[in-house]
């Protein structure tokens, strides 16, 4: 889960987004979590739009999960759910261990760049959900995006539903935007359930057997 604002660089060289350098990446995590407190209302929001018992043992995958922020709201959610993490950056896997620890034994992380088609082969599947925090707007190009897309709705199962709380603002159109590349992928009923520019929690669902 990357952060919905930039934390200051100390006067030490640190190249931007280096999400394998220890100093780096603790430096991030140290100024993003004094947010966690506010996202996690929304999160929750986002995350009750899911249609599932709360004990069901549903498969989830978290894109980009980051140190685990949105990984930990699911599994509070639906704590009999099979989860898997999906993140560039092993360093911030470290973190969400410790996050993650004692709430499910059947949790997986998965080591894998979104810029890479192979990504969705790596994590496996099917899910019944996918969930993402500030993560897909990172990869920056129109196209890498609208591929992130389709990816992740091919490895939903019918029926199944995509969560995104991310910065939809920083491209032209916002969440209308990606609403329609969301839709190009072949998601239905996609709607915004809470925003504040740039900010804002999307869910887009994958339709059911007819």
């Amino acid at each position: 889960m990357a952060s919905d604002t930039k934390p200051p660089l100390d006067d030490k060289h640190i190249d931007e987004h280096d999400w394998h350098s220890r100093e780096y990446v603790q430096h991030w995590i140290d100024s993003d979590m004094t947010r966690d407190e506010e996202r996690r209302p929304i999160l929750r929001r986002m995350l009750a739009l899911a249609p599932f018992a709360r004990d069901a043992q549903i498969d989830i995958l978290d894109v980009g999960a980051g140190y685990g922020l949105v990984s930990e709201e699911a599994l509070r959610a639906f704590p009999h759910a099979h989860l898997t993490l999906q993140d560039y950056s092993e360093l911030m896997f470290e973190h969400a261990l410790k996050r993650l620890a004692g709430l499910s034994p059947l949790t997986r992380y998965v080591l894998a760049d979104l810029c890479d088609p192979a990504w969705t082969a790596k994590v496996g599947g099917p899910f019944d959900l996918v969930v993402s925090g500030l993560a897909i707007h990172n990869l920056n190009i129109e196209s890498s995006m609208k591929a992130c897309y389709r990816g992740i709705y091919g490895l939903l199962r019918p029926g199944g539903l995509f969560l995104d709380y991310d910065l939809f603002g920083l491209v032209a159109g916002g969440v209308q935007t990606h609403s329609k590349w969301l839709r190009e992928a072949g998601f239905e009923r996609i709607h915004c359930i809470w925003e504040q520019a740039p900010i804002a929690a999307v869910a887009a669902s994958v339709p059911s057997p007819k």
